[in-house]
């Protein structure tokens, strides 16, 4: 495990000491807040509160098997050595932003080359931090090493005047598309489905989630502020991120899936699976929705999810509750969607949580091991962060993680964004093809 100060110096995670202030502002631009951070920049975003930060006070970051683990205790470390005054407001305490890989292998600097600056894992406790709610706004600043707390205060100042001094925020427009190419192409895709069904009516597989990537070349390159700001008025209910290393690409997107929430002892997480398209009239609409919640191959997988997921969170819970399938509707596709609650028998860390729910069923496939190694044999680029445990944890372990679905990785006048879809027997190579092109339709909405 490697951690870094705010310098950029290499610190054990046990030795950093640092202090964390925070502040009440009035409400104020998060996209004028965003083009003003420095890089590494985050957001995150949910229907009831926006956070926006730039800067890193502290760093961790790991690789391989173990990176959860490793993560958890270079975190667990670093909020130990952290001073945080008493009255601090819940919703502006400090938390640590960030990811993991898909894959257990993928670590730099053997990842792609389209992945650089994204390792197995990296979390940031970033320098400044605004906060939104819907009960107001608060400024956090955190700094580490020598004199933590009188930095951390002079930060506090520094952005509460830049503030007053921003200009308005101005969305750009959509960068526009000039070509598209997908990897792989249509007739690749029927291969590798043809191949998938195979193995799962030869009972190898119950399920696989095979994607795929298309990479656009842009007529100008993304400005994120602007993509983000689009991105929640159509998906508010979605979770909307943005993780943007020191150097690298710019990964964003509006996924609906949560992985798992964790406050106190309560678990949320659901189950994501089965998809069709929106219609074109109320009534269309509809007759679509019906059709997903009386198809045989879309509840059937739906079902391998929610099974799955009970079995996961079994071992750590005291009860655990399936509500009712619902079908889930958004600008461009509608989803079944079954909402689960737990207990967990005893306290536990969110990263214990998301170490055991990751990867869902929704986006790997049944049996893990034997889903995994199909998708590694079978898709012919890098996951890297698509697809994977994304989100943010708090000094009580508590947080909140999302699947990074629905997602596109931009850097200069390019973009690679991701789908996938769910594979069973009974799949047809062109009806999953058209869902990917559903699933595609919130990024290159954004884009084109």
């Amino acid at each position: 495990m490697e951690s870094v100060r705010g310098d950029g110096q290499p610190v054990p995670v046990s030795e950093l000491t640092g202090a964390v202030r925070s502040r009440a502002i009035d409400r104020t631009s998060v996209g004028s807040f965003l083009h003003a951070v420095t890089r590494p920049r985050l957001a995150w975003g949910d229907a009831t509160t926006t956070m926006v930060a730039g800067g890193t006070a502290a760093m961790i970051t790991a690789d391989g098997r173990d990176r959860f683990g490793t993560v958890r205790a270079g975190v667990e470390d670093l909020f130990d050595g952290l001073s945080v005054p008493d009255g601090v407001h819940h919703d502006a305490r400090p938390r640590l932003f960030g990811g993991f890989a898909f894959h257990e292998g993928h670590a730099e600097p053997n990842a792609s080359e389209l992945w650089h600056g994204y390792p197995g894992a990296r979390f940031v406790l970033p320098s400044v931090q605004l906060t939104m709610t819907t009960s107001g706004a608060w400024l956090t600043a955190a700094a580490t090493g020598a004199d933590a707390t009188g930095r951390a205060e002079e930060t506090l100042d520094e952005w509460e005047s830049r503030l007053a001094s921003l200009p308005a925020f101005e969305a750009t427009g959509r960068p526009g598309i000039a070509r598209k190419r997908p990897t792989p192409s249509k007739e690749g895709w029927r291969d590798q489905v043809t191949a998938a069904t195979e193995k799962v009516r030869r009972g190898d597989l119950q399920k696989v989630v095979l994607a795929q990537a298309l990479n656009v070349d842009l007529d100008r390159p993304v400005d994120a502020p602007s993509a983000l700001s689009r991105l929640g008025e159509t998906y508010p209910g979605c979770f909307r991120f943005l993780f943007e290393p020191a150097v690298g690409g710019t990964f964003f997107g509006a996924t609906p899936e949560r992985l798992v929430t964790l406050q106190g002892r309560t678990v949320r997480t659901e189950a994501l699976a089965g998809s069709t398209g929106r219609g074109d009239t109320a009534s269309e609409d509809e007759w679509l929705a019906a059709e997903l919640r009386e198809s045989e191959k879309d509840v059937h997988e739906h079902q391998l999810v929610v099974e799955a997921i009970r079995e996961q969170l079994a071992p750590l819970a005291s009860e655990i509750r399936t509500g009712s399938r619902t079908v889930r509707r958004l600008d461009t596709v509608q989803h079944l969607q079954t909402p689960i609650r737990a207990e967990l028998a005893s306290d536990a860390h969110v990263l214990s949580l998301v170490e055991a729910l990751h990867p869902t069923p929704a986006v790997g496939g049944l049996p893990p091991d034997g889903a995994l190694r199909t998708i590694r044999e079978t898709e012919a680029f890098d996951r890297g962060w698509y697809a994977s445990p994304i989100g943010w944890l708090d000094a009580d372990g508590d947080g909140t993680f999302a699947v990074a679905i629905r997602s596109a990785l931009a850097a200069d006048s390019t973009a690679t964004l991701f789908a996938g879809a769910g594979i069973v027997a009974d799949s047809d190579p062109d009806e999953e093809y058209d869902e990917l092109q559903l699933k595609y339709g919130p990024m290159l909405d954004e884009l084109e």
